[in-house]
């Protein structure tokens, strides 16, 4: 896909090793100037920046955005383009790299920037979180927040395992830091039960994946049946509240044996509501592994919502 112009935003401190960070970009840089394709560096400040970066780009008129940084990056770029015409294209760069490993995409920036122009534009679907605003019930109003999201959202466990995380942790032990939160917060954790009304029935849990890729933290096969170009979610759903059953989900997980076990239930929908059983119960979700808000929240499809760059013989 020939690019004269793009803009590469890109976060200074994604990764385990963010001073290799510099480096790798301008790399990848030069790797794409090499090819034709002049670049605009646009490099994060903070939480947010890349939506507004990439919703700039798409306003000035940019032929291409590029995002070099992990899952939340790329996420905040996908708010600040969705809906538009404006292509995204990923240069891996962070700690679970979710959506690169669906992709296959090579794990190197500059080695992504190289192969840049065999990738092809595909149209593709996003999900869509909307929840209430802080404080909307008390105050009588009906404001809401919207957030898309490309690969997956979590709610229960896994959102609270974010809530929990230090990044001084995660930045030291990447996804190591993750195992480890998760299993402290295994025995520490309520697992308090929220249902989800999905496909016109009621499914209880307390712990559900919803997802736009097979991929789960980067390495776990949760929804081997997710398919990131067909408009739908594969909802997996785990329903024990005991620690001791998360352990064996956790092992089952690991040797893709989970949907084998009774109380593990995956199912496909284009709308999914979460709601706390206990409605004095604070549940957390996550779009895209970070985190956004409390139940009660709806899932939804929207299609034709996002071009994205992929790699020949990618999807189907």
């Amino acid at each position: 896909m020939p690019i004269e112009s793009a803009t590469l935003i890109y976060n200074p401190i994604a990764g385990r090793h963010p001073r290799q960070r510099e480096r790798e970009i301008q790399k990848a840089a030069q790797a794409l100037d090499a090819a034709g394709t002049a670049v605009e560096l646009a490099p994060t400040s903070g939480p947010g920046a890349a939506v507004e970066l990439a919703r700039e780009a798409a306003r000035k008129g940019s032929e291409l955005v590029l995002v070099c940084g992990g899952d939340g990056t790329i996420n905040e770029a996908v708010n600040g383009l969705a809906t538009t015409s404006v292509p995204l294209g990923i240069l891996p760069g962070g700690t679970a790299n979710i959506i690169a490993k669906e992709l296959r995409l090579p794990h190197d920036p500059a080695r992504a920037a190289r192969e840049l122009s065999r990738w092809s534009p595909r149209r593709i679907a996003l999900g869509r979180a909307s929840w209430n605003a802080p404080g909307a019930e008390a105050s009588g109003n009906n404001s809401r927040i919207c957030r898309y999201f490309l690969s997956v959202a979590g709610v229960g466990f896994d959102a609270h395992i974010v809530y929990k995380l230090s990044s001084a942790m995660k930045m030291s032990l990447g996804v190591a830091g993750y195992v480890f939160e998760a299993i402290r917060q295994s025995v520490r954790y309520p697992f308090p039960v929220f249902t989800c009304q999905v496909n016109g029935e009621e499914r209880r849990a307390t712990f559900a994946v919803i997802q736009r890729t097979r991929v789960y933290a980067g390495w776990l096969h949760t929804a081997p049946s997710a398919n990131l170009f067909e408009p739908r979610f594969a909802l997996c759903l785990f329903r024990s509240r005991s620690t001791a059953r998360y352990l064996l989900y956790a092992t089952a997980l690991l040797a893709r044996q989970h949907l084998r076990l009774r109380d593990v239930e995956l199912v496909h929908a284009a709308k999914v509501t979460c709601t706390p059983a206990q409605p004095a119960d604070t549940i957390r979700f996550e779009v895209d592994g970070e985190l956004a808000g409390t139940l009660p929240v709806t899932f939804e499809i929207v299609p034709d919502a996002l071009t994205l760059l992929v790699p020949p013989q990618t999807g189907n």
